[in-house]
C-alpha cells in the first residue's frame, strides 16, 4: 500500500463501484496500519461521504473497530454529526448495531451533539 500510494498517478481518493474509498474500505474492515498510512498521505479525504452518506468512521463505527473509530476521531477532520442515507446520524447507527462501547465514546466527544434529531 506504502508504495503503491508513492506514485504520483494514484488517486488515495479513488470511488470504487460501491462508491467507497481506500480509506472507507480500510477503516470498515479494521485495518489500523492502513488507515494510519492513508491519513498520513496528502489530500485524503478523511471524511469521504459514499453515495449512501457513510463515511469511514461510520463504517468502522458500525463494524466495532473501537481503536480506528479512536484514530479517525482524532484528526479532527471528520463530521461526528453527518447523517446518511436514512437521516441517521452516527450515534444512532452505532446504537442499533449494539456498540456500546462506541456509543460511550461517541457520547464523550466534545463535537458531537447528542441531541441531534434523527
Amino acid at each position: 500500500v506504502k508504495r503503491l500510494l508513492s506514485r504520483k498517478e494514484i488517486n488515495p481518493n479513488f470511488k470504487d463501484g460501491f462508491g467507497q474509498t481506500p480509506l472507507s474500505w480500510a477503516a470498515k474492515n479494521g485495518h489500523m496500519d492502513v488507515v494510519k498510512l492513508l491519513l498520513a498521505t496528502a489530500g485524503v479525504n478523511a471524511d469521504f461521504r459514499s453515495s449512501s452518506g457513510q463515511t469511514p468512521l461510520s463504517l468502522t463505527a458500525e463494524n466495532g473497530h473501537l481503536g480506528v473509530v479512536k484514530l479517525l476521531l482524532a484528526t479532527a477532520s471528520v463530521n461526528t454529526d453527518s447523517k446518511d442515507f436514512r437521516g441517521w446520524t452516527l450515534v444512532l447507527e452505532v446504537a442499533r448495531e449494539g456498540r456500546t462501547d462506541i456509543v460511550k465514546l461517541l457520547l464523550a466527544t466534545a463535537s458531537v451533539d447528542a441531541n441531534s434529531k434523527d
